[in-house]
């Protein structure tokens, strides 16, 4: 399951695919670790890479709609995971610039301005890279609070007054999607803005990076119809269709990180000696090792099958809406842990700035924070969680999803309302597929949850208490996980082995958070005495354990050194 960039064995659907990401694997592997930490170290601006995007038409290929591009040009949820993948693989700055232009293109293919999508695909093709404008300073991403005006001056002629703040490629994007509102009405809309216009202000970049992250204002910057992406409720809509896209995107990131750092890491360990023994002898060494692995490996297992269910969706299919969010918090807060474990493991050595691994340290922590807070995602999360777990219904299977197709629905996702609406499947039919104890073990633990929100469920003043409600959308969190991770389980064949060790550190997860439950402040007795049934200790078996580590852990021992 995971990236090995000196071996890209995987199976894509067409030559180009496979073109864009050795040729991306290449580049990186030419640049070499050293002047790829140099860079980081000196806050370079990435323009060598940029370059290298232009020069092979990388951006363009994968994120410009079929209709508007060449012929090896699709948006193709599975090819951008893998390419998310590689890119956060060697650096998250790389990641960062392909992200923002996704976030920047979303509410550009969500219009009905021909002219402004025509434009767009214009400057793929150049090379060029895009940025969404929606954070202010003073308001975050709480977009009802937006200060960004236009103001009429007749005969469709408006002018723009306001600032953005952490706007990612704001210092060189030619076209920025600003949301604001009409001063007449009060109105949203969504504007192109140019970082190249004398009447742009580009203010400074916010944090110390590689990356730009601008802060840039707007005086009676001009603006027309023409430059208009959409207005009222289309612009309210493009605004969160877009980061239901681009959110999703944050576990590949953790899911790159993580993979370059578990390789840097178990070398290291495998290769120092303490005590007469090498590091990798030590049982609480491979247990930090191999829970780091089964970790990773559900974060990958989970992320791929979330972009089956995007890239299947319809208006009468919208579940992705609840996996996306589970991506994007579950996956990333995993990717935290999965660092941590790593670190016990390598100590001072994750330190050392001639490492990957003193990048991932930093990193990693950003995605968990980005494109909506662990706790706006929980609460989000959480309004699914009674269709889910009280009221499935019928759906077709959705297929593993890796053909060559445009995804046209992401950027007709209509109406954002509805939410508590939307049904699915029953999630226990996923573990009715796997016999291994761990599993049972868990579904065991998900009764008990299901009993106590139906026998003592939260009462309406425990429904305003944000506190408890986290712990509580932490455990519903893991179940949709749970059931992500084994429908792809069967699609990809792993086998019990590893099933039952990944499902060995899923029920240690959902004990500790029912610990949690039964502390907080406001769980009742009733409650607490729930929660307390909820812990469970895995099913040990030594014999699984060890071929688990032996095969599939420890010879990992080797396989991916990065070019020096």
């Amino acid at each position: 399951m995971l990236l090995n960039p000196k071996r890209l064995e995987r199976s894509y659907p067409d030559a180009r695919s496979r073109e864009v990401m050795q040729k991306t694997v290449d580049f990186f592997e030419q640049k070499g670790k050293r002047k790829l930490k140099e860079d980081d170290i000196g806050h370079v601006w990435y323009a060598d890479f940029l370059e290298f995007v232009k020069r092979e038409r990388i951006f363009a290929t994968l994120l410009t709609p079929s209709e508007y591009g060449g012929e090896d040009c699709r948006w193709d949820t599975w090819r951008i995971c893998e390419f998310n993948e590689i890119l956060a693989f060697y650096g998250l700055c790389y990641w960062y610039t392909w992200q923002v232009s996704i976030l920047g293109l979303g509410p550009i293919w969500m219009s009905q301005n021909e002219e402004l999508k025509q434009r767009a695909a214009r400057l793929l093709e150049e090379g060029g890279i895009f940025a969404f404008g929606l954070s202010e300073r003073a308001h975050g991403a709480d977009i009802y609070s937006t200060d960004m005006t236009l103001t009429p001056t007749g005969e469709g002629r408006y002018v723009a007054q306001g600032e953005k703040y952490y706007i990612g490629n704001g210092n060189k994007a030619r076209m920025i999607s600003t949301f604001g509102k009409l001063a007449d009405s009060d109105m949203y809309v969504f504007f192109a803005a140019d970082s190249e216009h004398a009447k742009f202000d580009l203010k400074q970049n916010v944090v110390t990076s590689q990356s730009y992250v601008s802060s840039f204002r707007l005086d009676d910057y001009p603006i027309t119809e023409g430059d208009i992406l959409s207005k009222g409720d289309d612009a309210w809509n493009a605004s969160l269709n877009t980061v239901n896209i681009g959110k999703y995107n944050l576990g590949w990131a953790s899911i790159g990180i993580c993979t370059h750092a578990f390789y840097e890491a178990i070398d290291h360990a495998a290769n120092r000696r303490l005590y007469g023994m090498a590091v990798t002898d030590f049982p609480h060494v491979q247990r930090l090792l191999t829970d780091a692995w089964a970790r990773l490996v559900t974060m990958k297992l989970v992320a791929l099958r979330a972009a089956d269910y995007m890239r299947s969706a319809s208006a009468d299919d919208r579940r992705y809406l609840l996996y996306n969010p589970v991506v994007k918090m579950k996956v990333t807060t995993q990717g935290e842990d999965v660092i941590n474990h790593l670190w016990d493991v390598i100590a001072a050595k994750g330190f050392e700035k001639d490492t990957y691994f003193d990048m991932a340290t930093r990193d990693i922590r950003a995605l968990p924070k980005l494109e909506g807070t662990v706790h706006v995602n929980i609460a989000l999360i959480l309004k699914f969680m009674p269709a889910y777990l009280f009221d499935p219904a019928p759906h077709p299977e959705v297929p593993r999803r890796d053909d060559a197709a445009n995804d046209d629905f992401l950027f007709d996702q209509g109406p954002t309302k509805g939410l508590g609406r939307i049904k699915f499947h029953d999630y226990r039919a996923a573990f009715a597929h796997f016999t291994c104890p761990n599993v049972g073990v868990f579904q065991e633990q998900v009764d008990v949850f299901t009993e106590m929100l139906t026998a003592a469920p939260p009462s309406d003043a425990q429904r305003k208490d944000l506190d408890l409600l986290m712990t509580v959308g932490e455990l519903f969190s893991l179940i949709v996980y749970a059931q992500l991770a084994c429908e792809n389980a069967r699609i990809y064949e792993i086998d019990v082995d590893q099933i039952d060790q990944i499902f060995d550190v899923l029920v240690r997860d959902f004990s500790r958070f029912a610990v949690e439950l039964h502390g907080k402040a406001g769980s009742t007795p009733e409650q607490m005495a729930l929660a307390l049934r909820m812990i469970r200790k895995p099913i040990v078996d030594a014999d699984r354990y060890q071929r688990v580590w032996r095969d599939r852990v420890f010879s990992l021992v080797g396989a991916y050194q990065m070019n020096p």
